[in-house]
């Protein structure tokens, strides 16, 4: 980056360590700073859609649409979630990699499952291997987005679930009594009112998706973790800044970050608490009238 940096050997400590650290990889591990942050900020909309939709299809009278959430919701709570991380991503990309095939190969004769391995026509693999490198990067990011939301969302189904459930019940007959149906006094009372129940849950939901972003580097995205763990290796003479074993400084470094991420968390979660109690019958709205009686 600077010009002194030609020759990193000749130069004195500070110099050496202003090149160092503005190298091209250097770059790449400040870039994925921004792919753990994108990865949250598409991960949790998303999540969130999937455990509303879950937490709505475990209390339909309509018993298929019901099983289906409680299954959902049971079966991806019930399993480890390294070890779903590391089945569902090998499972979709095998299924969709094989529907291109039927779509892309219809005359292929040979089996497309032969022992262990698992062989497509070469139109059929996702992506194409002479696919920009980038396009290899957004396809297994999008794969953990939707690895992510899946694992979340189930989690989130279970706390809506309870949070729609603990609204009380008289204030949904209150609007049934006002001529209101089922779909009204659901989205106007309902929906509005579960979310201050909803919100300690999803906090912590919360909390546990920042804390598992390091999965990233499982599911083949090159996270901070990842490059914490390369740049922080020792290097020997033979690479072009060698220095000893500082993999305790890069990773003091990534546990400064999620301290922050979580500090600045659990401010942002305390003020929309305190919004989301007004006018609530709970403890938090209870002290808030009597503050302002």
């Amino acid at each position: 980056m600077f010009e002194f940096c030609e020759d990193p050997s000749t130069l004195e400590t500070a110099r050496w360590f202003a090149c160092y650290l503005t190298n091209g990889v250097h770059f790449r591990f400040y870039q994925s700073f921004l792919t753990v942050l994108l990865l949250l900020a598409i991960t949790a909309p998303v999540a969130l859609a999937f455990g509303f939709a879950g937490a709505m299809a475990s209390r339909s009278h309509v018993a298929p649409l019901r099983w289906i959430g409680k299954t959902y919701t049971a079966m991806v709570r019930g399993v480890p979630d390294i070890a779903f991380f590391l089945f569902f991503v090998i499972a979709l990309d095998q299924a969709l990699e094989w529907l291109a095939h039927q779509a892309a190969c219809p005359d292929w004769t040979d089996p497309i499952r032969q022992g262990a391995n698992f062989i497509v026509c070469d139109a059929a693999k996702i992506p194409q291997s002479n696919a920009p490198q980038w396009v290899h990067e957004a396809y297994n990011f999008g794969i953990a987005v939707f690895t992510f939301a899946i694992v979340f969302g189930a989690f989130a189904a279970n706390v809506l679930f309870g949070a729609m459930r603990a609204v009380p019940r008289g204030q949904l007959e209150t609007g049934e009594a006002y001529g209101m149906t089922h779909r009204q006094t659901f989205w106007r009372i309902l929906v509005p009112q579960m979310w201050i129940y909803a919100l300690p849950g999803l906090s912590n939901l919360w909390m546990i998706l920042i804390k598992a972003t390091p999965l990233l580097f499982l599911l083949g995205v090159e996270d901070i973790v990842y490059w914490a763990r390369e740049l922080g290796g020792s290097r020997t003479s033979q690479y072009q800044y060698p220095h000893p074993d500082w993999r305790l400084w890069y990773f003091l470094g990534l546990l400064v970050f999620y301290l922050g991420m979580t500090r600045i968390s659990e401010i942002l979660l305390g003020r929309l608490t305190r919004r989301l109690s007004r006018g609530q019958a709970t403890m938090a709205g209870e002290d808030q009238r009597k503050a302002f009686a």
